[in-house]
């Protein structure tokens, strides 16, 4: 039992292989010294000669560095019954599989020793332990918060700092799938005294270089000559650039700029979604170093007829990322970075830009827009701006508001309602939306939607979007637009623009001669969808209206009723059924009957 591994067998004459079998027998037991052939150590079979055992040395607890080199847990304990150990007790080798050894845990040898018959030690296999636990890496920790998700936005990104300025380069993205800019305004507050050197890709709209000599920057850049200053302002307001500014080498020339403050959303074209440019900022002391940088506070961001948004505050995240100008596969981070997320919020009542209209075959009246749907304005000392907006005829849609007062008097009388004194106010929207339901067939039921603009003003690359309900699942096609349907979140949402050639909405033009009424930009198209896949969807009670329209990214109010089959109003002219007639012809034969009877009596 104590007995170490056997050496060779002797050959040979005895003078001429004892040297040469005692290096063989050395070599063969690792170093260790032969063994004399006495009673503790007799003659093994084969005339090997056995190794004398030396005291074992005991095994080291496994460092990292032991880990990393031998690898996982199986590595460290072979399914071996003993170990075998050279000298140096540095090497370990797996011999005859067996019960795993046991790790030494905490520096401590958990080896058990006990002695053979010969009483020299006897060294027990280790066991290996159920569970090892190895030290966990740590996740990597890091000082920047996470970019936000929003529907728009703002990225200020530092590319070049000095001691007393810095390059920044703004980022304005647009992630919403129906939500645009137009003519967009930019503006922010500065809380440290700075002020815009010079700017590439935009411009403000107030250019002061000379009113700077006011501004607390000038009692420190006693020297500097603030005429090609672009602002000193406290607010600046920030424009973009038109598009044939866009190569200009003093103001322009930055990618991704000069769009006339126009953002589409990424659906329609994702290169027209994101508008970016530079500006050089001086800063005033105590901010004279190179890692005293503070963004502006306080964003807002505004368009022409576009939603209304709320912008937080800025928030440090991690530096952007820039592909290197030279063109090289290289990257550069950004100095520091902000980014200030901007979310859409439904317009209060009384404060939206655009407003739907509804009518339908099946009722004379068309039900307009609510009064002072998009604000009442300063007329409200001659109109009456919580009274309900009286029903029109539809020929009333086509002219302005200022022209349907006759109209609208006129329809009251024919159908005997009452007219309010005064007159409700108008709507004062620049754009209005129709939803007028066309037929209603066994097979399905079509809608003409048509868009007035009001304005003087032409919308480019316009698109609307309505989310019409149960419905939607019988949406067939539109015709004289190009539709499709919307994915999560905007569930039941069909998604409009203008064909190629058409995607212009004109302003409001003159009439023919000076006395008529001006004529408002207009487009329209056919919506039909299909009975198979909306069978409960009652259109005569109303239920093929929308729930929503966008016009531009803006929610446009809808109106306060819907026309229906019934009677939209206690004296609206309804459409007479089959059934009716018949029963009314009925009784009219019946009756002449009746009569001729008495007559030949």
């Amino acid at each position: 039992m104590g007995v170490g591994p056997s050496c060779p067998a002797e050959t040979g004459s005895p003078r001429e292989r004892r040297p040469s079998l005692a290096l063989k027998a050395q070599e063969s037991c690792n170093g260790a010294p032969v063994a004399k052939r006495t009673k503790e150590y007799p003659r093994v079979k084969g005339d090997g000669r056995p190794c004398k055992r030396l005291a074992e040395p005991r095994l080291r607890a496994a460092t990292p560095s032991d880990r990393e080199r031998w690898g996982s847990r199986r590595d460290l304990c072979p399914r071996s019954r003993f170990l075998e150990t050279d000298l140096s007790g540095a090497h370990l080798r797996g011999l005859p599989s067996g019960r795993p050894p046991q790790l030494h845990r905490h520096g401590r040898d958990m080896t058990q020793r006990e002695q053979d018959d010969h009483g020299h030690p006897v060294r027990r296999a280790p066991r290996c332990p159920k569970t090892m636990k190895l030290a966990k890496a740590k996740a990597n920790s890091t000082r920047y918060a996470a970019r936000q998700k929003a529907d728009l936005t703002l990225a200020y990104d530092v590319v070049q700092a000095n001691v007393n300025n810095y390059l920044a380069q703004v980022s304005i993205d647009n992630w919403s799938p129906i939500s645009r800019l137009d003519n967009w305004n930019l503006t922010w507050e500065w809380k440290r005294d700075e002020f815009i050197y010079g700017m590439r890709g935009a411009y403000t709209l107030n250019k002061e270089g000379p009113a700077c000599i006011y501004s607390p920057a000038a009692s420190y850049y006693k020297d500097m000559d603030f005429t090609p200053v672009y602002s000193c302002e406290k607010r600046p307001i920030i424009v973009d650039l038109p598009p044939e500014r866009e190569k200009d080498k003093d103001i322009g020339n930055v990618p991704l700029c000069c769009k006339n403050g126009t953002l589409l959303p990424p659906t329609m074209d994702p290169a027209r979604s994101r508008a970016v440019f530079q500006m050089t900022v001086y800063k005033v002391p105590p901010d004279l170093n190179r890692t005293a940088l503070y963004p502006p506070q306080n964003w807002k961001i505004a368009g022409k007829l576009n939603p209304q948004y709320v912008c937080g505050q800025p928030v440090r995240v991690s530096p952007q990322i820039f592909p290197d100008p030279t063109g090289l596969m290289s990257t550069t981070p950004a100095v520091p970075s902000w980014q200030v997320a901007c979310n859409i919020t439904r317009p209060k009542k009384r404060a939206a830009k655009c407003c739907v209209s509804f009518s339908a075959f099946y009722n004379d009246s068309v039900v307009p827009c609510n009064t002072c749907a998009c604000g009442c304005g300063n007329d409200t000392a001659t109109c009456e701006p919580d009274a309900r907006a009286m029903l029109l005829p539809p020929e009333a849609l086509l002219v302005p508001f200022d022209n349907r007062t006759a109209k609208a008097r006129a329809w009251a009388k024919i159908n005997h309602w009452r007219v309010p004194n005064p007159m409700p106010c108008a709507d004062n929207c620049g754009v209005t939306i129709n939803w007028h339901v066309v037929n209603n067939y066994k097979s399905g039921w079509s809608v003409r939607m048509t868009i007035f603009n009001w304005q003087d003003y032409t919308f480019k690359d316009w698109f609307a979007a309505v989310t019409v309900g149960n419905h939607f699942s019988g949406y067939d096609n539109v015709y004289s637009f190009n539709g499709t349907r919307m994915d999560k979140p905007f569930d039941n949402t069909i998604f409009m623009q203008g064909l190629p050639g058409l995607a212009y909405l004109d302003g409001i033009t003159d009439g023919k001669t000076p006395g008529d009424p001006r004529v408002p930009g207009k487009q329209q198209s056919i919506i039909s969808f299909k009975r198979k896949d909306a069978p409960n969807i009652n259109i005569g009670k109303g239920e093929g209206f929308p729930k929503r329209v966008y016009f531009d990214g803006e929610e446009c109010a809808l109106p306060d009723r819907i026309p229906k089959a019934s009677s939209a109003h206690p004296r609206a002219l309804t459409t007479v059924s089959l059934r009716q007639v018949a029963i009314a012809a009925a009784i009219v034969i019946i009756t002449v009957a009746l009569l001729d009877s008495l007559c030949l009596w």
